[in-house]
């Protein structure tokens, strides 16, 4: 089991007034899943997966990555966590302007411990692993939007983490490169990583084998499991 929770809450104060985000989520994702979290703004989708990524803590419940009770570690532990255990992958990209490719899939790398050359040889891997062999040397400003994309997908991927999180990673598409993101994605899946995918749109979730949707901070539907990669194309197979 990579991700368990068990009554997971989250309230926020804001001077006398108590907002609550999550009010007792129960959730459980297995290894090699691809799931899509939707739900309207306030449903508690950002919270879930800010918790789940290790940037928050619930106010109670608890919540388990990959098998240890995050409740249970230090800051340093859980910064560690967040460092090696989870991917991201963001909207605006998130990649420093000045650096190369190369360089800014290094970044998760430069306060590890461990040789340059094993640090880049990773890099070019992953950058590889996405399509962008041929772009190393280039700034985020001689890449387009979907480039951009894959540079930070090979940044979340670098550490090989127990779970990929994207929030919403095709917002700054265009409907042909969000496919050409998705597909990307299903091949990281089958390759066996785990995805949770924050996503508004029905076209994005409908390249995962799973969707989940919140509202006032509960779990309102859950497909579940389902073979394949997607609901979508598991009818097509079946058509």
């Amino acid at each position: 089991m990579i991700i368990r929770t068990r009554q997971l809450r989250k309230v926020y104060r804001v001077g006398v007034e108590r907002i609550h985000a999550l009010r007792g989520i129960d959730l459980e994702i297995e290894a090699n899943e691809f799931v899509a979290i939707m739900g309207s703004s306030g449903s508690g989708k950002s919270t879930l997966m800010n918790i789940i990524g290790c940037l928050d803590r619930p106010t109670a419940g608890t919540y388990e990555l990959d098998g240890r009770d995050t409740s249970r570690i230090s800051v340093n532990e859980l910064a560690l966590a967040r460092n090696q255990r989870v991917g991201f992958v963001f909207q605006s990209f998130e990649l420093l302007p000045r650096m190369s490719a190369l360089h800014n899939v290094e970044l998760p790398l430069i306060y590890a411990k461990g040789r340059w050359r094993d640090r880049r040889r990773k890099a070019k891997a992953a950058l590889e692993r996405v399509g962008l062999g041929d772009r190393m040397t280039h700034r985020p400003s001689q890449l387009s939007g979907g480039q951009k994309q894959r540079v930070a997908i090979a940044r979340a991927i670098l550490n090989n983490p127990a779970v990929l999180l994207a929030d919403e990673p095709t917002g700054n598409l265009d409907s042909g490169t969000t496919r050409e993101i998705m597909q990307l994605f299903e091949q990281l899946h089958d390759d066996g990583q785990t995805i949770l995918v924050v996503t508004h749109e029905p076209d994005v979730a409908s390249h995962c084998n799973r969707i989940i949707v919140l509202a006032d901070g509960l779990i309102a539907s859950d497909s579940g499991t389902a073979n394949g990669h997607g609901a979508a194309r598991a009818e097509q197979a079946r058509a």
